[in-house]
Order: C-alpha cells, then structure tokens, then sequence
C-alpha cells in the first residue's frame, strides 16, 4: 500500500455510520474516491498509495449497504439521493468545500450525479467505465422490458439474485463478476445470470488470494442485498431525476475505459462514447481507452494512477 500507512475510521453522516478508509497527508489536496459492484474501498489500494506519495489525501469509502458502512434493510434507502447526499455529508464533515472525485462502475454513476446535483463541490473529476448517459425518455425497467436474462433485470426482484447468489461461497461470487470478460451479462432463457458467469479456474493476475479473501470476509458480513438494492431503486431514480431532464455534466472531467470491458461493448456505450455524442453531454471531456477489462484500477493500475496523477496535477493549484 505505499509508504503511506492506512487510516480507517467511521463517520455518523446523513442518517448512517459511513466508513472511510484514507490515505496520505490530511492537509493534501482531498480525492473522493468511490467504489462500485462489487466491491469496496479496498478496490482503491493502488490509487491510494499513488495518491498519497504524490501528497494528495485519498479518501475511499464504503457506500451505504457495503463493508463497514450502515446497510439500510429498506430498498428505498438506496436512491441516489441517499448515496449522493452521504458523500456531500461526509465532505461536509470534514470541513473540504472542494474535491476531486474518482468513480468506478456504479460509483462513476454517483460520481456523475455528484457532478450534477453538487457541481460547486467539484474541482475535477476522473471516471472509470461507465459514461454519463443522459436521462432517457423511459425508465429502465420500460427500456430493458422482455430482456429477463439481463442481470439489471434479474436483480430488480426482491431476493431473487440473492437467492442464486447463495448458492456459491461469497468468493466465488465475488470472483465470477471479477472474471468478466463477456461483452453482454445477459443469461439464457431460464438461467440466472450468476450460474451463468464463470470464475476463472486460475489466479486473476491483478487481485491476489489474500486480497479476494478480504472481500470475501466483508461481503459474508455484509450480504449483497445492499449493493443490489442499488440496481433496485434505478427506476425510483429515473423518476426523482426528472428536473436534471437535458442537464450536461458541466465539470471538467476524464473518462477512463478499458477497451474490452464489457459495458463498452453493451448498449451501444463504445459508438456513443467515440461519436462525440458522449462529449456533447460533457463538455469539458477528455477520453481514454486503454487495453483492459472492467476493472480497470485494478488490472493496469499503474496506467490509471497515470492518468489520475496527471489530470489532478492540473487542479493542485486551485483551493481545495
């Protein structure tokens, strides 16, 4: 983890006990940084470390249903409201007015909507796989309708992924959606899309047995109902994101994306992303594509602390 040692600690923000893991000198230029499925602030390590030796405070915590964080029983308490406002808190709690924001996968999703909602708490902002879509003309239970084999859709019923989940020890779930390397998590008629994704029978070569085994340990703790109950309000968002109807991401921002990871290649994401379609939305838009998978910070993490390093050092001077 760098020279740098690993501060942990709990903060009762918004209603919920959040847990930030932090890296690097507390008076360093802060940096946001927010995880996605399935997965915690430990999925951060190699940017922390980068981070905090270049002398930037790297904050990561677990979002709200996730590690050492509150996981609300109530789906309600998942919209993006609730993660979105348990960031703003947490920065208010800490007194940092301004940040710089990283995301991955669902957090590049709060990240965006960070961006949108709270847009003069952001200096810049780098975002890892998922791009910002703007809000569609339907909802995405309406968008995806008849397509049950899409994981999104198998996860909007209630216990019905957890229930297929449990028939796995956690690591093995954990380590099927870290082996993904189809370019559509859509399941046959029929199956559900756990039995129908496949760990690897080696290593993967970016995560080590140790490290999978301290997710494994977080996740048996903390169960998945949380994390998918993230996917369960997104229609709930779709209709409470209504007046950010048309709304561009107006803060600068670096898109990073591997070239083979899955939602590139799904829903049309690579051609809108290449178009200029994406960068209409995002005005101040850089884009890079690298040789990877989904989990990108992961798997060439010294790439991406490259760029993360490089953009960041262009806003060191601002306050922060």
């Amino acid at each position: 983890m760098g020279g740098e040692v690993v501060r942990h600690w709990n903060a009762d923000v918004n209603g919920i006990s959040l847990h930030v893991a932090e890296q690097g000198p507390a008076d360093g230029p802060p940096v946001l940084l927010i995880h996605g499925f399935p997965e915690l602030w430990l999925s951060w390590r190699h940017q922390m470390a980068a981070l905090a030796a270049r002398g930037f405070r790297a904050l990561a915590p677990d979002l709200r249903g996730y590690g050492d964080s509150t996981v609300p029983d109530d789906p309600a308490a998942y919209t993006v409201f609730h993660i979105v406002g348990d960031l703003v808190a947490l920065l208010d709690h800490l007194a940092l007015p301004k940040v710089m924001v990283v995301g991955h996968d669902l957090g590049a999703q709060v990240a965006w909507h960070l961006c949108l909602f709270r847009p003069d708490m952001l200096l810049a902002v780098v975002n890892l796989g998922v791009p910002f879509f703007p809000r569609g003309p339907s909802s995405l239970s309406e968008a995806f309708a008849g397509r049950d084999g899409l994981y999104i859709m198998q996860f909007q019923e209630p216990g019905r992924a957890e229930r297929a989940f449990a028939r796995y020890d956690v690591a093995t779930v954990l380590k099927k959606f870290f082996s993904i390397e189809i370019d559509d998590l859509t399941a046959p008629p029929g199956v559900e899309i756990i039995d129908f994704l496949e760990a690897r029978s080696t290593p993967l070569p970016w995560i080590s047995e140790e490290e999978l085994g301290q997710y494994a340990e977080k996740f048996q703790k903390s169960g998945f109902t949380g994390p998918i109950n993230y996917y369960r309000m997104m229609d709930t968002n779709w209709r409470l994101t209504a007046p950010w109807q048309n709304a561009k991401i107006m803060v600068p921002t670096k898109f990073i994306c591997g070239d083979k990871d899955t939602g590139l290649k799904s829903f049309g994401t690579e051609h809108f992303v290449k178009s200029g379609a994406f960068k209409s939305v995002v005005p101040n838009l850089e884009v890079v594509i690298m040789e990877g998978h989904h989990f990108i910070q992961q798997e060439q993490a010294e790439r991406v602390n490259s760029e993360i390093l490089s953009y960041f050092d262009k806003f060191t001077g601002e306050k922060a």
